[in-house]
């Protein structure tokens, strides 16, 4: 081999070498400016907080005091109300001192632990929002290194749920979706934004929470906003949360364990009602478009 084939061949070892390094660097830097930040709450549980069993009460009051019929908070008044404020603070001390996985005792049945890390990841939402009032959405609080929309909200901030933390993101994909496997859960979790289901001040438990994953399907999906045909273009336009988990609708929805022909239109089928229902019975042909996300902040208007 001639030494100009040698230096040839070194220098584009070289340049690999060089891009490689510079290629971990830039992750190195990427996941050091994103690391974690620790929300650390520094507050009493509530006087009342029972000996046994979790209480949502405390949490479930300032809802029915804040969230208007519209199911819109009023993260305003909230905010100039500084007893309310450590009321939330005092329900966060409880969610992240006890949960499923450290007092299993204090949670009877599997809707019970469903409850307690739904209503938890509902509860730092809005406490996140509070923390950084006035905010105009919840994308705004943003990661230093931003590679996706949220990434600050959802998955740099880190929340104590019975003393471990999690990103909202991993409350929601490890704690709840593959832990439950209910799609219905899509209709409860509050993430504080326009096109997210509506807050809802009731805190149901125990066999009563089925009875309210029902009623918020069918509210979320009977919403024009959410579920809509249009038989002149022969579309269906959906919230983008049927995209995003597609899987979990789908995967709900089998006949004798195989996949279902249009089984997200099957399963968003089973809560329509009235004009829905008949609209949706027509469509089986037609395309699917999924809505842009609005990201502005559920607040009181």
């Amino acid at each position: 081999m001639s030494l100009h084939s040698v230096l040839y061949s070194m220098s584009k070892s070289s340049i690999a070498v060089f891009v490689i390094l510079f290629v971990a660097f830039l992750a190195l830097a990427f996941f050091w400016a994103n690391r974690p930040r620790r929300v650390i709450i520094e507050s009493d549980l509530p006087l009342d907080f029972p000996v046994q069993g979790f209480s949502h009460t405390s949490f479930e009051g300032l809802l029915k005091t804040y969230v208007d019929a519209d199911g819109r908070v009023d993260y305003e008044r909230w905010h100039q109300n500084t007893a309310a404020v450590l009321v939330l603070e005092s329900y966060l001390a409880a969610i992240s001192k006890f949960s499923p996985d450290n007092a299993s005792e204090r949670f009877p049945d599997r809707n019970d632990e469903l409850a307690y890390w739904m209503y938890g990841y509902n509860a730092y939402v809005i406490r996140s929002v509070l923390d950084r009032w006035p905010l105009d959405s919840v994308t705004d609080v943003k990661a230093p290194l931003e590679a996706v929309t949220g990434l600050g909200f959802f998955y740099q901030l880190r929340f104590s749920f019975g003393g471990e933390f999690f990103s909202l993101l991993g409350v929601e994909t490890h704690k709840i979706r593959k832990q439950f496997k209910d799609p219905r859960i899509h209709f409860l979790l509050n993430c504080a934004s326009e096109s997210c289901p509506v807050a809802r001040p009731g805190l149901a438990v125990g066999e009563e929470l089925d009875q309210l994953l029902e009623l918020a399907a069918g509210d979320f999906i009977n919403n024009p906003d959410n579920v809509a045909v249009d038989h002149v273009g022969q579309t269906v336009h959906l919230s983008r949360i049927f995209k995003w988990y597609k899987s979990d609708f789908v995967d709900d929805v089998r006949l004798g364990g195989k996949p279902v022909e249009n089984a997200l239109l099957s399963y968003i089928s089973q809560y329509a009602v009235d004009d829905l229902s008949n609209a949706l019975a027509g469509s089986g042909n037609y395309d699917i478009e999924f809505h842009d996300y609005d990201w502005g902040l559920n607040s009181k208007r």
